[in-house]
């Protein structure tokens, strides 16, 4: 019976001291405030966010520090509700080596799925969290985009509707194609607007936006249509199912198990449809 009492507390130690490395290098300090500020009332909820949050959930393979943080800062501006975590989020971005124009972009992407509000108030927290690390935040000249030209709509269409077919594929045609009995503007304006203006910047990879909707999605909790198809859109533009499962699971620790449990069975189903077309297209081409 000791041996195993002996064996859980070494366990949980382990799992304490990984977790307090890693938040050390997102936090910038070697004392992190959590620590400090749950002493004199939930000190078990400050051992929990070490040992689980960053000990179990941040320090698996799968997503680097650098994706886990502008996926947290994507969640947290859509969620609206978590301000001082964002702001520790936005700053653990800049300690591990995310740039200001990523941030900036990360938080402009937000409002295509959680409206401007949220990006708006996202981008307030970050102009907080960049005067406070002048060093870490300092913009170089490359990082500071050009003003957008101004361009036809037609031109904004065309692009958009190539960003959609590149991104999100067959998925993406389909929810256009289901807008236009009831609601065509809205279909151009996804188009025009999401793809064609906000998809279509430059700041961010493909990959990272995806990471970033998909970690949203899963957040917002009441966008699984939209889910799905950005759970397809992140595979088509070079993620993989392990990124999808590790985007999800981070979502864990900032909108609960229902949150991702919920986003796991979307891409269950997401990760099912693509095998079944796999292999429909192997019989096919036997």
């Amino acid at each position: 019976m000791n041996n195993a009492l002996d064996t859980a507390t070494i366990a949980q130690d382990d799992r304490y001291e990984r977790g307090l490395a890693v938040l050390r290098q997102v936090a910038g300090t070697d004392r992190p405030a959590v620590l400090e500020s749950l002493a004199d009332i939930a000190p078990d909820l400050a051992r929990y966010t070490v040992e689980f949050g960053y000990g179990d959930i941040y320090s698996r393979p799968g997503l680097t520090l650098r994706q886990r943080q502008l996926a947290n800062v994507a969640a947290l501006a859509a969620i609206g509700h978590a301000a001082p975590q964002l702001r520790f989020h936005l700053a653990g971005a800049l300690n591990v080596g995310c740039t200001r124009r990523e941030i900036v972009e990360t938080l402009i992407h937000v409002c295509v799925y959680a409206g401007f509000p949220a990006a708006l108030n996202g981008l307030t927290a970050a102009r907080e969290v960049f005067e406070a690390h002048p060093a870490a935040a300092e913009a170089t000249p490359d990082e500071v985009p050009a003003p957008a030209p101004a361009e036809t709509t037609a031109e904004r269409y065309r692009r958009g509707l190539a960003a959609l077919t590149e991104i999100d594929g067959h998925a993406g045609e389909q929810v256009i194609a289901s807008l236009r009995d009831i609601a065509p503007d809205l279909g151009r304006y996804v188009l025009e607007f999401a793809f064609g203006d906000v998809y279509s910047r430059t700041g961010l990879d493909l990959k990272t936006r995806e990471l970033a909707t998909v970690a949203l999605c899963t957040a917002l909790g009441t966008a699984a249509p939209q889910l799905a198809v950005h759970i397809h859109a992140l595979l088509n533009v070079g993620g993989t199912e392990e990124e999808v499962v590790e985007t999800i699971t981070q979502m864990v620790g900032y909108a609960g198990f229902p949150a991702a449990l919920n986003g796991i069975t979307v891409a269950r189903a997401v990760f099912a449809e693509r095998a079944a077309a796999e292999r429909t297209a192997a019989d096919s081409a036997a």
